[in-house]
């Protein structure tokens, strides 16, 4: 299982399906950053990101159910109706924007504590979503079920995450540097766009998930 063998592959899934992950995500993604900035303009200056989690509670769970439903679907040669996606993810919502929010606040805790602790609590959940989505565990399952399948492959997870992520950061500071004062539009297009590109993270995530699983049960 080589992080590279992983990456690759999953560049190749999000470019094969790009226009499908488009379609099935981006209306959500543009709606959350919508909501998200008519917030904050409505909080004035220096909102809390506490507004901005909640209104990701609403959206992210919708569509990273269908994200992760299509991601499985297709990887089994079957190509469901979008709207069947979206049934489903939305009669998961509840349950995985419980899991969300506790991992979420796991996670900033870890941080909060000289930030490792956060790192280490991050990658050990990393595949409660798809434990919760795909094999119907209930959430505190879900989240001892990761932890088991990312024990002896921390490292390799590791990696692949922040060969995903340290490109989004490098993207997103040339951006901040190119547009250090955006008008709203701009922002609005910026952040839309940064959310969409996040999602590649799903794919990989995904990828390293299913071969977990399989080497588990060779």
């Amino acid at each position: 299982m080589n992080p590279l063998s992983v990456l690759r592959d999953s560049l190749y899934f999000f470019r094969r399906h790009l226009t499908s992950i488009v379609q099935l995500c981006l209306p959500l993604v543009v709606l959350e950053t919508l909501c998200t900035q008519l917030l904050y303009s409505q909080l004035g200056d220096k909102p809390s990101p506490a507004y901005g989690m909640l209104v990701s509670l609403l959206f992210y769970p919708i569509y990273s159910a269908a994200l992760i439903l299509y991601l499985d679907t297709r990887s089994n040669g079957e190509a469901p109706p979008k709207r069947d996606l979206f049934a489903r993810a939305l009669q998961l919502w509840p349950t995985l924007a419980l899991l969300i929010m506790i991992s979420s606040l796991l996670i900033m805790a870890g941080v909060a504590l000289f930030v490792l602790p956060g790192i280490w609590v991050m990658i050990n959940l990393v595949f409660a979503e798809y434990l919760l989505v795909l094999r119907g565990l209930p959430v505190i399952a879900a989240m001892r079920e990761s932890a088991r399948m990312t024990t002896g492959n921390f490292w390799r997870i590791l990696v692949c995450v922040l060969a995903v992520l340290a490109p989004l950061w490098l993207i997103d500071g040339l951006l901040m540097m190119a547009f250090p004062e955006p008008q709203a539009g701009v922002q609005f297009a910026l952040d839309s766009l940064n959310s969409f590109l996040q999602l590649f993270s799903t794919v990989v995530l995904y990828r390293l998930f299913m071969l977990i699983e399989a080497n588990a049960t060779a």
